[in-house]
C-alpha cells in the first residue's frame, strides 16, 4: 500500500509535467487507470471471498472508464467522433452503475437492519443536487430531432449517474460498522468523479470562456488528473490493510446527527428557495414547476426526518426511564421504582379495604458467599435468586432490589396467613444451596411507607438473630424454619 501511494503520487506529479502530446497524455491516463485497477484486483485478492465482490464492481468502473479514454482519442482523431454520442460513452458511463453496485453490497453488508433513517438523509441530499442538474444539466438540453435526442439522453447520463453515487454514498456514511481509513478513500475516489463531472458541467454553460478555460494548460490539466486521483485512491483503499473491515457487519451503530450531516442536510434541503431567488433576481421563474416538485419533495423529507428524530428522542428518553428505575444486575426495579410504587400500592389498599404486607429479604451469609467464590459468583447468585424468587411470587407481587443483597417485596391483598405462604416457596427456591432471612410486616391502615418499612426490618433482624433461614412477621412474632 505504501509503495503504491507513491507511485500514486509519481503519477499525479508526473502528469501535470508532461509535454502537450495527446498520445503521451493518452498513454500516461490508461496506464495510471490500468495500474489502479490491478491494485484494486490484488486488495480484492488478499481478502476472504465472500468480502471481495464490492471490489471487483469498483475494479470494474475504474476499467471501463480508463477504457473509455484510448476509445475516445481514437475516435476523434481518426473517425471524427465529436458530437454526443461516441463509442467512448458506454465506457465512461459504466462506472457509475459499477460503483454504485458496489457501495450496495458494502451498504448490505455493513448494516443488515433497514435503516429509514440514513435512507432519509440520503434521498434529501440527493434530491437538493438532483434539483440543480435538472436546472443547470438536464432541462437546458435541447432536445431537437431524433439524433440530438439520443445525445440529449448522453448527457443527462453523466449527472444522473452522479445523482446515483451521491446517493449510494450518502447512505454507505450513514451506516454502521467500521469507518476506517479504507472507507474514508473509497469517499474521496468518489467524490474526486463526481467534482470531475460538475466541473466539466460547469465549463461548458461558460460559453466561450468555458472553452478559452478547457483549452488553457494550466487548467486543464489539474482537472483531467482529478480523474486519475479517483482511480488512484480507489487502488489505495483496497491495498490498505483496513479493507478486510469496510465490509464487516456493524458492530458499532450508525453515524448520528452530527454537524456535518445537519449542515449538509440544510444546505440541501435550502437549494431550491436558492434557486428561485436566483431566477427572481434575474427577472423571470423559468423552472417554476422544477422547484415547486422540489421544494414539495425537500419539504415532506424534512418533515419525516423530524418525525424519525422525534420518535427516536421519546424512545431514547423511554428508555432512560426504564434504566433509572431498574436495577443494572438483577434487571428487577430499583429503590427509586419501590418507593414510587409503595405509596401508590397502600393508597389503593385503603382506598379498596384490601390487606397488604411488606416484606424484606436478606441472603444469608452472602458476605462469606462472595469471599469464598469471588465477587463474580456472589453477582451470579444474586441474578439467580432474584429469577428465582421472582418466579415463586405472584404476577400482582412486586419484588425490587433495595441495595446490596437486600431485597423488598410487595404482596398485595395478602394476609400473614398467605404471605406466609407465599415467601415459603420463594424460601425453598432460592438456588445453589442458599438461603434468606425475611422480615413481614402487614399495613395496618394507617401508617406510613416509611413507618411499615421500619416494621419489617425490624422483623428481619429478628429472623437473622433467630437463627437465620426464616420468616419472621413483624405483628406475632410468626417464625417458619426452611422446609426440611
Amino acid at each position: 500500500m505504501r509503495l503504491f501511494s507513491v507511485v500514486a503520487v509519481l503519477a499525479i506529479t508526473g502528469y501535470l509535467m508532461l509535454p502537450e502530446n495527446v498520445w503521451v497524455r493518452t498513454v500516461w491516463q490508461v496506464t495510471t487507470g490500468y495500474a489502479a485497477t490491478a491494485a484494486i484486483l490484488l486488495g480484492a485478492h488478499r481478502l476472504p471471498r465472500a468480502d471481495r465482490l464490492p471490489w471487483w464492481c469498483f475494479a470494474a468502473g475504474v476499467f471501463l472508464n480508463t477504457t473509455g479514454i484510448p476509445v475516445s482519442v481514437v475516435g476523434e482523431i481518426y473517425f471524427g467522433f465529436l458530437d454526443l454520442p461516441t463509442p467512448a460513452d458506454p465506457f465512461f458511463l459504466g462506472l457509475y452503475p459499477a460503483c454504485a453496485l458496489g457501495l450496495g453490497v458494502l451498504v448490505w453488508r455493513r448494516d443488515r437492519r433497514r435503516d429509514w433513517t440514513a435512507l432519509v438523509d440520503a434521498a434529501t441530499i440527493t434530491t437538493g443536487f438532483g434539483l440543480l442538474a435538472w436546472v443547470y444539466v438536464i432541462e437546458p438540453q435541447d432536445l431537437g430531432d431524433r439524433m440530438n435526442r439520443w445525445a440529449h439522453a448522453t448527457q443527462v447520463a453523466y449527472p444522473i449517474g452522479d445523482l446515483l453515487l451521491i446517493g449510494m454514498m450518502t447512505r454507505l456514511l450513514r451506516s454502521g460498522g467500521s469507518r476506517g481509513p479504507s472507507l474514508w478513500l473509497i469517499t474521496g475516489a468518489l467524490a474526486a468523479f463526481l467534482i470531475g463531472d460538475t466541473a466539466w458541467v460547469v465549463l461548458g454553460n461558460l460559453g466561450e470562456f468555458g472553452v478559452m478555460l478547457e483549452n488553457a494548460r494550466w487548467f486543464r490539466r489539474p482537472l483531467e488528473s482529478v480523474f486519475l486521483i479517483g482511480f488512484l485512491l480507489f487502488g489505495v483503499a483496497a491495498l490498505h490493510a483496513d479493507a478486510r473491515q469496510v465490509a464487516a457487519a456493524a458492530e458499532t451503530p450508525p453515524a448520528r446527527l452530527g454537524r456535518g450531516l445537519l449542515a449538509l442536510l440544510a444546505g440541501a434541503s435550502l437549494i431550491a428557495p436558492a434557486l428561485l431567488a436566483v431566477q427572481l433576481h434575474h427577472g423571470t421563474v423559468v423552472n417554476g414547476w422544477a422547484l415547486v416538485f422540489g421544494s414539495t419533495t425537500l419539504f415532506l423529507l424534512v418533515v419525516v426526518r423530524m418525525a424519525m428524530l422525534v420518535r427516536e428522542t421519546e424512545r431514547q428518553a423511554r428508555q432512560v426511564r426504564d434504566l433509572a428505575r431498574s436495577d443494572e444486575l438483577t434487571g428487577l426495579p430499583n429503590r427509586r421504582a419501590w418507593n414510587d410504587e409503595l405509596p401508590r400500592a397502600l393508597e389503593r389498599a385503603r382506598r379498596d379495604r384490601t390487606p397488604v404486607a411488606v416484606a424484606f429479604l436478606d441472603l444469608d451469609h452472602f458476605k462469606v458467599f462472595n469471599d469464598t467464590h469471588g465477587h463474580p459468583a456472589g453477582d451470579r447468585l444474586l441474578k439467580a435468586a432474584a429469577a428465582a424468587w421472582h418466579s415463586a411470587l405472584r404476577e400482582v407481587d412486586l419484588i425490587a432490589r433495595y441495595g446490596g443483597e437486600e431485597f423488598v417485596v410487595l404482596l398485595p391483598g395478602a394476609g400473614a396467613a398467605e404471605a406466609r405462604q407465599i415467601l415459603a416457596r420463594a424460601l425453598e427456591s432460592t438456588p445453589l444451596g442458599q438461603t434468606f432471612s425475611a422480615g413481614v410486616a402487614l399495613w395496618d391502615g394507617s401508617e406510613t411507607s416509611d413507618e411499615l418499612l421500619k416494621r419489617s426490618d425490624a422483623a428481619l433482624y429478628v429472623a437473622k438473630a433467630n437463627g437465620r433461614s426464616r420468616v419472621e412477621l413483624a405483628s406475632d412474632n410468626w417464625t417458619m424454619q426452611q422446609a426440611g
